[in-house]
């Protein structure tokens, strides 16, 4: 293309994005000589003056806001009738195209992005900014793989996956929230509902809803339940997964309160994945390792146990002569130094360090040293992971008799753990999964609520927070006796199909269907509906409709009489 400049100061180089609302080309800041994007918004907006302001005062806004996970935007101007935004120039990829080439992704890395996601949430939520279209398309990954949040506020791409109500577009429909499917108030929480669904997308290389038409899977939002991701692929650790089940939660009450509490649990799952390296998530070089000692060792006991039998049968041989001899020698230097000798003919062995190796392992080794092993009680240890060894009696190094017994402690893990979330599950599989992580189920408390009868409604500690094992998590329950309530949709000045499927999207029933003249509003579009846009109402209510029939015709000319009489004046003069 031509080189153009825009206000005297930007110079538009090259094309390097094509969305459905606006075009983006690389740019040159011929006053600060900076290289930029340029995004410009597509002309057939421009005649939609409030999509224009929209534009202009949620871009100025993001302007704003200053971190390294945002995509900095610069300037926002007008030529004409070119709008345009002056954005930060990011030298990487989209997250749509890295998932494209690596999903299923490493989990490691899905934190690791994540993490940097939600920090720009923070920050924008902070100033009051909810971006309402989180998706992979909007996120950006340098090449040092540092991550950056794009279009907040401004993204929303008017194509196949996009829905709108009325002229207003709400969401790419993949990644919006159930509350945005219906129209509802949106809020941080569902900028964290569509971050779950990208990570759920990072984790398993698929969205969990898809469909033929963007209101198919906007319904599937609102009324399927989403398959946890172990399914599909199940080397997702459980935690990890517990962490997106909730933040794509279908209740905004159920999901993380804010990008805060989403950064503190992933951290909490990065550290303690970090601590169980050695043990459950090592790298394959260690397991291989791991895997070849214990080999070697089990290949090895029968010949060791073989080995050990001869030697103590030899031992017991050559003992029994020198006792002989000895109990003679101590007959005749009598019964003080004899107890003292006797000592001398216990051959002892420094014990061989049994730490965190697992039970087997520990076996193996004291034994193809000449000891036995007696397991002792199972202990807490902040030090080594459950499973492992945590505690021997000798210590190692300390010199014990050959063919004695150490006693092995096995840990229990941290006495203090991570409480995990049990919101949305139903009361009778609570205990059990609990116990799984070595808690107990407390007080049970019931409250009306339209949620299923049984369903778990909060936790006490919330999910996350760190416990000593064996503590109670007290629940609240839902009766099922509650009633949901739903935000009434504006459908006037709508064509009658699209309010039919607004209607039923948000959670009620089209009723009646009249039909009336109007000169205002065209032919087969609603102008009247039974209760007020915006007010609540028990879902499943059904609401009537009115519907124009357009402008009523005009009455038809009135037929003259014919009366037989010539019309023709009369002439008074006759023949």
């Amino acid at each position: 293309m031509a080189s153009r400049i825009l206000s005297g100061r930007y110079e538009l180089l090259e094309k390097i994005g094509d969305g459905g609302m606006a075009v983006v080309y690389k740019g040159k800041d011929k006053l600060l000589n900076r290289y930029i994007a340029v995004k410009i918004l597509r002309p057939e907006f421009t005649k939609d003056v409030t999509f224009v302001e929209n534009f202009k005062r949620e871009s100025q806004a993001a302007a704003g806001l200053s971190h390294p996970n945002i995509v900095g935007v610069y300037d926002v101007g007008r030529e004409g009738n070119i709008n345009y935004i002056v954005m930060e120039l990011i030298e990487g990829d989209t997250l749509n195209k890295i998932i494209e080439r690596e999903a299923p992704m490493d989990y490691r890395k899905v934190i690791d992005i994540s993490k940097q996601v939600a920090s720009a949430l923070r920050i924008a939520h902070k100033n009051k900014i909810i971006h309402r279209d989180v998706k992979p398309h909007n996120i950006m990954v340098t090449n040092d793989g540092v991550v950056k949040l794009a279009d907040f506020g401004i993204a929303r791409a008017v194509n196949d996956a996009t829905l709108s109500t009325g002229s207003k577009i709400v969401g790419s429909v993949h990644y919006f929230s159930p509350e945005q499917a219906r129209g509802n108030y949106v809020d941080e929480r569902s900028d964290i509902y569509s971050l779950g669904i990208v990570m759920y997308e990072m984790l398993t290389g698929k969205v969990p809803f898809d469909g033929d038409n963007p209101v198919t899977v906007a319904l599937k939002h609102i009324n399927e339940e989403i398959t946890p991701p172990r399914e599909l692929e199940p080397s997702i650790p459980p935690a990890l997964e517990r962490c997106v089940m909730k933040a794509t939660s279908k209740f905004q009450t159920n999901r993380y309160a804010n990008a805060d509490e989403l950064i503190q649990d992933l951290e909490n799952i990065s550290f303690v994945t970090n601590i169980a390296a050695d043990s459950i998530f090592e790298s394959t070089e260690v397991v291989e390792k791991r895997n070849k000692r214990r080999q070697d060792l089990e290949k090895n006991i029968e010949e060791v146990v073989e080995a050990r039998e001869r030697e103590r049968r030899k031992k017991k041989r050559k003992t029994t002569a020198i006792v002989v001899a000895v109990l003679i020698l101590l007959g005749a230097l009598g019964g003080g130094f004899a107890a003292w000798q006797m000592g001398v003919f216990s051959p002892t062995k420094a014990a061989p360090d049994l730490l965190d190796m697992t039970l087997d392992e520990a076996i193996a080794k004291a034994e193809a040293e000449g000891f036995k092993v007696k397991e002792g009680k199972a202990i807490y240890s902040s030090e080594y992971a459950e499973g492992r060894v945590c505690r021997q009696d000798p210590e190692p190094g300390v010199e014990t008799p050959k063919e004695g017994t150490i006693t092995i402690n096995i840990s229990k893990g941290n006495k203090e753990g991570l409480v995990p979330s049990v919101i949305g599950m139903q009361e009778k599989d609570v205990e059990a999964y609990l116990k799984s992580y070595g808690y107990v189920l407390g007080n049970v408390k019931t409250i009306t609520s339209p949620e299923d009868e049984g369903t778990v409604l909060e936790q006490t500690p919330v999910a996350g927070s760190t416990l000593n094992k064996e503590s109670a998590v007290d629940i609240v329950v839902s009766d099922g006796k509650g009633t949901e309530k739903g935000i009434v949709p504006s459908v006037t000045r709508m064509s009658l199909k699209d309010a039919k499927k607004a209607i039923e999207a948000a959670g009620f029933k089209v009723g009646e269907i009249s039909y009336d003249w109007d000169t205002s509003i065209g032919k087969g579009y609603v102008i009247y509906q039974q209760y007020q846009a915006n007010s609540q109402l028990d879902k499943g209510t059904t609401i009537d409709l009115q519907v124009s029939k357009g402008p009523e015709p005009a009455p038809a000319p009135e037929t003259p009489v014919d009366t037989g009489e010539d019309d023709a004046p009369a002439d008074d003069e006759g023949e």
